[in-house]
């Protein structure tokens, strides 16, 4: 191919990448980007907000495993787009914006034309792993293959490379073949000779597995059964040792039982988790005995869970090893099935105290959707406890917006998976303020077909924050907000909706969806409960 303008290139040289998909909108600054879309082969979906476009990316990446990428224009669009980059770096998701940035000569200059940002390269950074420019565009294709590089071989995360205008309609050559993807760290032998050895000597081994491990659950698996170990999950690991093994206490980590159970331990074994705040809610996890803690992040290594064997690598390649280094170990087992379920059933029940009626809907619930469902939720009280009271049996199966926790998310980036993944089924929830923020995409998901059950739980306020208010002695305010006919409104968009009133009925209703040929609105209230 000929130099053509850089913005006409950057879509084939992504197609080239391994890139299918791009989320995004038009705009008189990035429009040359535009120009190869089509011609590259790529599918272009057009977002109602760059908010959509981001949460759409990262649903997109979450379901495949493959970058999200979007086009954004300089400015808003960016900044619009600067809360899913938060979300994605937060939970480790792969995702790549592509922006416009004024020209050369333009940057940084003052003049308050067009979109201006003071400094919009450092604003994204704050955001992103890293927020660079392409200076031409040999740059350009320089930081398309770090990005790349580094989605395959490191902690994933959102990348923001902005391109001026005047660089996005210059003549450049094509982009070089894509380099060969680096691999992965693999930590050495002796971590795992020397985790092999304190296995052996524990009696009472627990495993605490995170959205890292995802990719690591056959050894993992394999691991539990061998040694008798017991394990919990984070929310994101959920579904790494099956919520049906009898030693998995499942996600309850933050229940005020969980630290006396871990306490109980005589080995910690971490991989690929965080240990972060959102599944804790506490400083300490509750160990008082030795920890492995295995990441593919340093930083994670040296934060102040410190682990007396920090392994640094890919988790499925060090339990593999660890396996083998094992031999014909197998514990006697220190822990009885008799405790966890008996401890899942406290949990459970402190759970469904806190907030009740929605527990038996997520069971309702589960009962109906296909085992292979994908399931992204919002910030919202039914997420909160299906994330507890609702096991997984596979990982990658449920998605939410974990850390950054940010309102919005479910619904669009349930679009964004269901186009990743297809006929595979997939659901979204949400809840009844957080919908507001991204009800717009709704838009998108009618415009494709797409058969997506949107379970809206309609408690008619800010309930969550009523409910911290109150514990922290402060008259609850602001907490409501006027709410439309959520059913009228789908419709109004072109979608079906629905309004069961029993959880029988929210069965019949989700079943119906999943074989609908558009996205169906489910109108939830407590009274679904009955």
């Amino acid at each position: 191919m000929s130099d053509r303008p850089l913005g006409a290139q950057i879509s084939h040289a992504l197609k080239a990448r391994g890139v299918e998909v791009i989320f995004g909108i038009p705009g008189v600054h990035n429009v040359e980007l535009y120009r190869g879309i089509e011609e590259a082969g790529l599918r272009h979906v057009l977002t109602r907000h760059e908010q959509g476009a981001g949460f759409m990316a990262d649903g997109y990446a979450r379901a495949t495993g493959k970058p999200g990428v979007a086009y954004v224009i300089t400015g808003p669009g960016l900044t619009n787009i600067m809360t899913p980059m938060g979300q994605a770096r937060s939970d480790s998701v792969p995702m790549l914006v592509i922006s416009s940035c004024l020209t050369r000569p333009d940057r940084h200059m003052g003049r308050y034309q067009l979109h201006e940002m003071r400094d919009q390269e450092a604003a994204a950074a704050t955001v992103t792993d890293w927020s660079l420019t392409a200076p031409d565009g040999p740059g350009a294709w320089r930081l398309l293959d770090r990005a790349f590089a580094e989605f395959a071989a490191t902690r994933p995360g959102p990348k923001h490379i902005q391109v001026p205008i005047d660089v996005l309609e210059a003549p450049a050559p094509p982009a070089p073949r894509p380099p060969a993807a680096p691999v992965r760290a693999v930590a050495p032998p002796e971590a795992a000779a020397r985790a092999a050895e304190m296995l052996r000597a524990a009696r009472r081994p627990l495993f605490v597995f995170g959205g890292g491990a995802a990719g690591a659950a056959a050894p993992a698996r394999r691991l539990m059964a061998r040694t008798g170990a017991a394990s919990f999950v984070s929310f994101a690991g959920r579904g790494v040792i099956p919520g049906s093994d009898p030693l998995n206490f499942g996600s309850y980590l933050g229940r005020s039982e969980a630290p006396g159970i871990i306490a109980t331990a005589d080995l910690v074994l971490a991989v690929g988790t965080t240990l972060s705040e959102c599944d804790m809610w506490r400083p300490h996890l509750g160990h008082d005995c030795p920890m492995i803690r295995v990441d593919i992040d340093p930083a994670m290594l040296a934060d102040e869970h410190r682990a007396e064997l920090p392994v640094l690598g890919d988790a499925r390649a060090f339990l593999e090893v660890l396996e083998e280094a094992l031999g014909a170990h197998r514990a006697a087992p220190g822990w009885t099935a008799a405790e966890v379920a008996a401890a899942r059933v406290r949990m459970r029940a402190e759970t469904d105290a806190e907030r009740p009626h929605i527990a038996p809907i997520c069971d309702a619930l589960r009962e109906v959707l296909p085992p292979e469902t994908t399931v992204y939720s919002d910030m919202t009280q039914f997420a909160y406890v299906a994330l507890e009271v609702w096991d997984m049996e596979e990982p990658g199966r449920w998605h939410h917006p974990y850390g950054y926790g940010t309102l919005g998310y479910g619904l669009p980036a349930a679009i964004g998976g269901k186009i990743g993944l297809g006929d595979r089924p997939v659901i979204a929830i949400a809840g009844d303020y957080g919908f507001h923020y991204t009800m717009q995409e709704l838009g998108v998901a009618v415009e494709l077909g797409l058969n997506l059950p949107i379970l809206l739980w309609d408690n008619g306020k800010l309930k969550e924050i009523e409910h911290w208010m109150e514990q922290s002695q402060i008259a609850p305010n602001a907490v409501v907000a006027r709410n439309p006919d959520f059913c009228a409104l789908a419709r109004a968009f072109g979608a079906r909706a629905a309004a069961p009133r029993s959880r029988a009925a929210l069965q019949a209703a989700v079943t119906e969806a999943l074989a609908g040929d558009g996205p169906t609105l489910i109108h939830m209230t407590a009274e679904t409960a009955s």
